[in-house]
């Protein structure tokens, strides 16, 4: 469950903000992550608490979704600092908190810093989007981790009918999610089926990702050949998300599901750049951001066979056959 979700737009940021956190709403992980750590090491939103809280929080959510714990503990203490502040700013640094207390097993502190959270926003006008922070769900989900199921229910019911109300695709389908996850008396199946669909074009694609993994999951509790096929399509896309942004926590979780099915993983992008030499990566990173050998071979003051050469070898290690497939590896247009 993603721990902060942004705005597309967040008013008074700067244009960088607003971009950054939007990429981690989309789910561009790794692309916003640079962005995000630059503002808030120079502490570019420092004037505007709200947006300070969000960068850090958003900085946070990140580093827990690639595994990073260490350094969002330091983050951690960083949103240490803005719990007392009242309203919005103070709303996102106890959830974004609370999702840090729940990853170190901390589910009692988990659930007050979530309800702290809504007690903050309760005190102020209602948010535009309530996917800005969604303390219900986090609350929820530490709820059913201590055995309070009964009360993760009734929150992630109400999270769902908040969503409903503030007509966002992205709320509503993360409310299903949440649904899903807490409320085992239901159809967790449809829930979740329900959660995708309402996405449709959304871009979502960590959130998309992670309903994806949650309904294989259920589907490989009762198998069938249907059910198996349709478990593998949703894993090998989760799979390939999850391994272009390094998101080990869910790569791992995708890969024990995989396991289950016995289907053997497949190299990841970072996995298989590793397996690239210096001079190797050197020349493909050139030729992914459009140079011609030629130029390539002027560039690094080599012979265009030695570049030919050198890409024969990318194009092996890494098992793809064209340029184009070149860009998307290494994320430059194609």
């Amino acid at each position: 469950m993603p721990s902060l979700e942004v705005p597309v737009a967040l008013t008074g940021a700067s244009a960088t903000c607003a971009a950054a956190l939007a990429g981690v709403r989309a789910g561009r992980i790794a692309e916003s992550l640079p962005a995000l750590a630059a503002l808030h090491a120079r502490g570019a939103t420092a004037d505007d608490p709200v947006s300070a809280a969000l960068v850090a929080a958003a900085l946070l959510d990140c580093h827990l979704a690639r595994g990073a714990l260490g350094e969002a503990i330091a983050l951690g203490t960083d949103l240490d600092g803005r719990l007392d502040l009242p309203g919005t700013a103070g709303a996102v640094a106890h959830h974004a908190r609370g999702e840090l207390s729940a990853a170190l097993g901390e589910d009692d502190l988990a659930v007050e810093h979530a309800t702290t959270a809504g007690g903050r926003l309760a005190a102020g006008p209602p948010l535009a989007d309530p996917a800005l922070v969604p303390w219900r769900a986090g609350a929820a989900l530490a709820l059913v981790r201590v055995g309070r199921r009964r009360e993760a229910a009734a929150l992630a019911t109400e999270w769902y009918a908040v969503a409903v109300a503030a007509g966002s695709p992205y709320a509503e389908a993360h409310a299903l999610r949440t649904l899903a996850t807490v409320d085992s008396s239901g159809n967790r199946v449809a829930t979740l089926r329900r959660a995708r669909a309402t996405l449709g074009d959304t871009p979502a694609a960590r959130l998309a990702a992670q309903v994806d993994t949650d309904l294989a999951g259920l589907l490989l509790l009762d198998p069938s050949p249907a059910t198996s096929v349709e478990a593998l399509a949703l894993l090998r896309s989760a799979e390939e998300y999850a391994g272009h942004q390094e998101l080990w926590p869910l790569q791992g979780r995708v890969r024990r599901l995989l396991d289950r099915l016995g289907e053997p993983p497949r190299r990841v992008q970072s996995e298989a750049l590793a397996a690239l030499t210096a001079a190797e990566r050197r020349v493909a990173r050139l030729a992914a951001d459009g140079l011609t050998n030629r130029q390539i071979a002027e560039q690094l003051l080599v012979t265009i066979k030695a570049v030919e050469w050198h890409l024969s070898h990318v194009y092996r290690k890494l098992g793809i056959a064209s340029r184009t497939r070149l860009a998307t590896t290494f994320g430059a247009p194609a």
